[in-house]
C-alpha cells in the first residue's frame, strides 16, 4: 500500500503523502490572512479602531474605490465593444487586431505609467491612474469576451435577425446575456489588480491603499498602521470576491444539444468602416503606440551608454534565476492541490481549490508583509534570503498555475492510469509516463505565465529581495525614480521583449478554446 501514497487508489481518494503535501500548501497560504489577524489582535480592538477610522484611511478608501468605479466598467465597455467588432463583423485586418488588443498584457502597468509620464509629465491623480490602468488592464475582458463570442451558437441571433431585430437589439438582448460570466470574470480580476498595483500609482501621484501601506512599511518597517491599512485592503479584497460571486450566482450558458458547428455571419461595416478603423488604430496606439515610442524616444536620447550590458546581464541574469526557479516549484506546488480538486468531488477538495484562489487574490503587498513579519518573528535566518522570496512568489502566482495543471489534469484518461497499475507498475512509474507526459504541455504553459509574472513582479520584490538583488523590474524601479528614464529604458524593453511570447500563448490558447 505504501506505492499508493503518491498517486490516488481511486479516483476520489488522495493517497496521504498527496494530502499531507496539499494541507501544508493550504497552511502556507493563510498566512497573509493569519497575519492580519494577529496584527490586529496584537494592536487591540481600541489602537485599531483609532488607526483605521481617521481622515487618511478615509481618503484611501475613496482613492481606491474611485478607482474601480471608474476603470472597471471602462475597460468592460472597451473590451466588449473591441470583441465584438472584431469577432462579429467584417472589419478589415480582423485576424491581425485580436494579437494586438492582447499585446498591452506585455506592457507592465508600471512601465506603462513610466511612458505615460515620459510623454505628458504633468499627468497626475485620478484621471491619470483610470487612464493607465484602463490601458494596462482591458485585455483581461477583451480575452474572455472574445473567446465566448466564439463559442456561442449563431442560430440564436440569426432567429432573432428573422424576427426583426436589429443588430443592435441582437447585441443588447441576445449577446450581452451569454456574456455574463466572462465579463465578471474579467471585471474581478481587473479590481484585483487595482488593489495590489504600486509601481503606475505612485509614478502619477495617485495615493492607494497599496502606495500608502508601502509608504508606511519604509517609514515605520511594518507598524501597526501599515498593517491596519493591510487589514482594510483584504477586506476590500474579500468584499470584490464576494461582490463577483453573488452576482455570477448559479448562471450558466450552454447549449442543449450539439448547436451550429460554424462561425456567425459576420455583419457589414459598410460605411462605418473607416471610423471603425480609426477608432481600432486610436486604441492600439494609446495601449502599445506609446510605451514603445516613448521607450524609444528615450533610448535614442540616452544613445549607446545607457546599455551598460555588465548591469543589464546581471539583472537579467537574476530575473531569470528567480523567475525559472519560482515557476518550477510553483508547478510542482499546483500538481498536489489540481490532483485533489480534479479527482476528487469532495467539501475538501473544494476547500482546498478556493482556499489557494482567495489567498491568492490578495495584493502581493500583504503577502510580503507577512513574509517579512513570520521570519523576524520566528525564523530570523530566513529574513530577506532568497528562499523567502520564491515561497512569496510561490503564494502569489499558485492559482496562475493551478488553472494550467488543473485543466491539464482533467484531460488526462483515469483508464490509462488505472490500466498501468494494473499492469504492475507503482504510481510513481504511472505519474511519471503517463499523467506527467499527458499533462506536460497545460505545465509548461502555466509555467510559462509564473515566469513572466515574477519576472515583472515588483512590489514583493522590493520587500523581501535579499541586499544586492537586482532584478530588471527592481533596476528599472530604481533608475525611473531617480528620474533616469533614458537608462530605465533598456530595462522597461526587455521586459516586454520577455512578456511577448506569454501574451501570444494566451490569445493561442483562448483560440484553442473556443475550438478556433
Amino acid at each position: 500500500m505504501a506505492l499508493r501514497t503518491f498517486v490516488a487508489a481511486r479516483v476520489g481518494r488522495p493517497g496521504p503523502l498527496v494530502t499531507t503535501v496539499v494541507l501544508l500548501l493550504v497552511a502556507a497560504t493563510f498566512v497573509p490572512l493569519g497575519y492580519i489577524v494577529s496584527e490586529f489582535v496584537a494592536v487591540g480592538p481600541g489602537e485599531a479602531a483609532e488607526l483605521v477610522f481617521r481622515p487618511r484611511v478615509g481618503q484611501l478608501l475613496r482613492n481606491t474605490v474611485g478607482l474601480v468605479v471608474c476603470t472597471v466598467p471602462i475597460c468592460v465597455v472597451l473590451g466588449v465593444g473591441l470583441a465584438w467588432v472584431i469577432e462579429r463583423t467584417d472589419v478589415p485586418g480582423k485576424s491581425w487586431w485580436g494579437p494586438i488588443f492582447v499585446a498591452p498584457l506585455a506592457v507592465p502597468a508600471f512601465v506603462n505609467s513610466y511612458a505615460w509620464v515620459g510623454a505628458f509629465p504633468a499627468m497626475h491623480g485620478l484621471p491619470a491612474g483610470v487612464l493607465i490602468a484602463t490601458l494596462s488592464y482591458f485585455p483581461l475582458v477583451y480575452l474572455p469576451v472574445a473567446a465566448t463570442l466564439r463559442r456561442l451558437d449563431p442560430s440564436i441571433e440569426e432567429s432573432a435577425r428573422a424576427l426583426g431585430s436589429g443588430p443592435v437589439a441582437v447585441f443588447a438582448r441576445i449577446v450581452v446575456p451569454q456574456l455574463r460570466l466572462a465579463v465578471l470574470g474579467g471585471g474581478l480580476l481587473i479590481a484585483l489588480h487595482l488593489l495590489a498595483e504600486y509601481g503606475a500609482f505612485v509614478m502619477v501621484r495617485f495615493d492607494t491603499f497599496t502606495t500608502a501601506i508601502f509608504e508606511q512599511y519604509q517609514s515605520s518597517f511594518a507598524g501597526p498602521a501599515g498593517s491596519m491599512l493591510a487589514g482594510v485592503l483584504v477586506l476590500c479584497c474579500l468584499v470584490l470576491l464576494a461582490t463577483e460571486a453573488t452576482v455570477r450566482g448559479r448562471a450558466r450558458y450552454a447549449r442543449i444539444g450539439g448547436g451550429a458547428p460554424r462561425a456567425a455571419a459576420r455583419i457589414r461595416l459598410g460605411a462605418t468602416a473607416v471610423p471603425v478603423l480609426v477608432a481600432l488604430a486610436l486604441v492600439a496606439a494609446c495601449a502599445l503606440g506609446v510605451p514603445l515610442w516613448t521607450i524609444g524616444r528615450w533610448l535614442r536620447l540616452g544613445g549607446a551608454q545607457v546599455w551598460d550590458f555588465a548591469e543589464i546581464g546581471q539583472a537579467l541574469g537574476q530575473t531569470v534565476a528567480l523567475a525559472a526557479a519560482a515557476a518550477l516549484l510553483t508547478v510542482l506546488c499546483a500538481f498536489p492541490v489540481a490532483w485533489i480538486a480534479v479527482r476528487s468531488t469532495s467539501v475538501f477538495a473544494r476547500m482546498v481549490e478556493g482556499a489557494n484562489y482567495i489567498t491568492g487574490s490578495l495584493p502581493g503587498i500583504v503577502t510580503a508583509l507577512a513574509m517579512v513579519t513570520v521570519t523576524i518573528r520566528w525564523a530570523p535566518p530566513l529574513y530577506q534570503t532568497v528562499a523567502m522570496v520564491i515561497a512569496a512568489y510561490v503564494l502569489l502566482f499558485l492559482p496562475r498555475a493551478l488553472v494550467g495543471v488543473r485543466a491539464g489534469l482533467a484531460q488526462v484518461p483515469v483508464g490509462l492510469e488505472e490500466a498501468s497499475r494494473s499492469l504492475g507498475k507503482s504510481g510513481a512509474v504511472t505519474f511519471a509516463r503517463v499523467t506527467l507526459r499527458l499533462t506536460a504541455p497545460a505545465a509548461a504553459a502555466a509555467g510559462a505565465l509564473v515566469f513572466v509574472a515574477v519576472a515583472t513582479e515588483l512590489t514583493a520584490t522590493l520587500l523581501l529581495a535579499p541586499i544586492g538583488t537586482r532584478t530588471l523590474a527592481m533596476r528599472f524601479w530604481s533608475l525611473s525614480g531617480e528620474l533616469d528614464y533614458a537608462a530605465a529604458a533598456p530595462y522597461a524593453l526587455i521586459m516586454i521583449v520577455a512578456a511577448v511570447p506569454v501574451t501570444y500563448l494566451l490569445f493561442t490558447q483562448s483560440r484553442k478554446a473556443a475550438g478556433v
